[in-house]
């Protein structure tokens, strides 16, 4: 009996030496589904989705139109008509591809436009109003999608999004708060009331006709009705009357891209996410090849150890993010070199658990060859088997507060995505590099990381987040939360989550769900924890394809976010 009570004392001991054992708690299972699920920020555009796939017989690609124009009616906050965005996807054959909807720099724009004569950043040029705001590509990705995988007519597919727009929808307390607090700044910035000066309240209904009018003409006359049509028309007369500077010709010349997807092994699992100009996808190749080295599922979740390789291979990532990546038709990317195993381990070999690797001894690496928090994400699969995941936004909330009122909705801040001066952070504190400077035509660096998984050669999850630089972190956490962890869809999204970016050097962390006695140890080896600054990382949502088939959908606490499935 001595003998084993020794035994435990030591295993106690060695416990405390590394790792706080948590509470083990009851799993918490999200909606499960047989056939289809859409998972998205609001409850009504989630619905939208579904129904298009259930009660129209429309597939995947359907249901991601209806819900991302759905989203631009209900979540204006990042939804949007006036942003763009990514989308990853693989269809029920197997194939695999990524569009590019992301916004472009007006012709107009320069590489020094947001410096004053001495070069000194003018950072609230490139963040609100008319001159903050990149070429739109939502209306243009999402007819690309119809025209490439959409089985339904067009007009059929927005004739909810209408009705949804006209008849209005219930505010949530979230929703109704974050309309009051910007409304005196749209007042400001675009000199007019709006929809939106109202003092608004929980379950007050809001209607937006003016956007019902864009969407019925959209629907009547295509993708040329946003981007030469009388929309187009309205929509360059209002920028021009704020002194923006995108033209009919930035909008003619506009085009969403099909790009080959960065695809990478994460052990068993097949990882496809997005490419270029996005760098959710390299970022996320080079954090999970870093961390494939070391057994984290024995470390634990959100134990010192786990979160130091975490904190570490992020910090590489980033290091080499602000250097190598941005618009490919405007640089060469290393793609392949930066998620080389090789390369990623060679990076981390000054790494020691003794103590945190200081940014300031962090560049970036030397390969072979030469985002706001205010997006949204969402992903859907349907009874097929095609599965999709979309990242769209405007940047920041409400993107640069431009609002039309003829046109019914809000314009992007994307141009504080590039780097205005390199070696100066964004709203967002990610420093810029000379491969995501200003030039006209160019798309903007971002992080969003919309991510497609398959397993055994199947389908296993769609997931994605708004977060600005914290996207990739939290997708990355949440993949592992489910592979590593044994977490159920659920439960990975809502599971706390932590943030290293390589500058500032410091470790953003949810002030909820970490244990004291894990951040002190961090702490004591040298990491920065900053509680204050991040109440929130990351909205997470996602499917998983559970062993017997069915669909668990994973709609983040953190939001008002909603799966439905059938």
């Amino acid at each position: 009996m001595r003998v084993l009570l020794l035994i435990l004392v030591i295993i106690c001991a060695s416990c405390k030496n590394d790792q706080h054992i948590p509470e083990v708690k009851k799993p918490q299972l999200g909606v499960i589904a047989d056939s289809a699920m859409v998972v998205s920020a609001r409850e009504e555009a989630s619905r939208i989705g579904l129904n298009i796939m259930k009660e129209k017989g429309g597939n995947a690609f359907d249901a991601m139109i209806a819900t991302e124009f759905a989203l631009a009616v209900v979540f204006p906050y990042a939804g949007n008509l006036g942003g763009g965005g990514f989308m990853v996807f693989r269809t029920q054959y197997g194939e695999i591809g990524a569009l590019d909807y992301r916004e472009k720099a007006p012709m107009a724009a320069s590489r020094d436009m947001y410096l004053d004569t001495d070069g000194n950043f003018i950072s609230d040029k490139s963040k609100t109003g008319a001159l903050a705001i990149g070429v739109p590509g939502t209306v243009a990705g999402m007819f690309a999608v119809h025209e490439k995988y959409g089985s339904l007519q067009m007009d059929e597919i927005l004739a909810p999004v209408i009705a949804l727009a006209s008849e209005g929808y219930l505010l949530t307390a979230d929703q109704a708060e974050r309309f009051n607090f910007y409304n005196s700044i749209f007042e400001e910035v675009n000199g007019t009331e709006s929809i939106y000066s109202n003092d608004w309240k929980e379950n007050d209904r809001f209607i937006n006709t003016a956007i019902a009018e864009t969407f019925k003409r959209i629907a009547l006359n295509g993708r040329s009705e946003f981007y030469e049509g009388e929309t187009a028309d309205l929509l360059v007369k209002y920028l021009s009357s704020k002194k923006g500077i995108i033209t009919k010709k930035d909008l003619l010349n506009y085009e969403a891209v099909w790009r080959e997807p960065v695809i990478f092994d994460y052990k068993e699992l097949k990882i496809i996410s997005m490419a270029p100009p996005s760098s959710g996808g390299i970022c996320l190749a080079q954090i999970l090849n870093a961390v494939e080295e070391f057994p984290i599922d024995e470390y634990g979740h959100n134990q010192t150890r786990s979160m130091q390789v975490i904190i570490e291979a992020s910090r590489r990532a980033y290091a080499d993010r602000s250097q190598f990546l941005g618009d490919p038709e405007f640089v060469d990317i290393p793609v392949d070199s930066l998620i080389s195993p090789y390369y990623l381990k060679d990076r981390m070999n000054n790494f020691s658990f003794d103590k945190a690797t200081p940014s300031t001894e962090i560049s970036y690496g030397e390969p072979l060859g030469k985002e706001s928090t205010e997006t949204t994400h969402y992903s859907i699969v349907d009874a097929y088997g095609n599965a999709i995941a979309a990242t769209t936004t405007l940047n920041a909330a409400f993107g640069s507060k431009m609002y039309s009122n003829e046109l019914g909705f809000f314009f992007n801040n994307e141009m504080d995505d590039f780097s205005a001066k390199p070696g100066v952070p964004n709203m967002f504190g990610l420093i810029g590099g000379e491969a995501n400077s200003i030039a006209p035509q160019k798309r903007m660096l971002s992080s969003m990381t919309p991510t497609i998984i398959e397993k055994n050669g199947e389908f296993w999850m769609s997931v994605g987040t708004p977060g600005g630089s914290t996207i990739i972190t939290s997708v990355m956490q949440t993949i592992l939360n489910v592979y590593e962890y044994d977490m159920t869809m659920q439960d990975a999204v809502n599971a706390p989550r932590f943030h290293h970016q390589w500058l500032p050097d410091q470790v953003l962390v949810e002030p909820q769900g970490f244990d004291r006695i894990i951040l002190d140890s961090l702490s004591s080896k040298g990491y920065l924890i900053n509680q204050e600054d991040a109440p929130v990382i990351g909205k997470v949502d996602a499917i998983l394809k559970r062993t017997n088939g069915t669909l668990e959908g994973g709609a983040d606490i953190r939001g008002d976010d909603t799966a439905v499935g059938y």
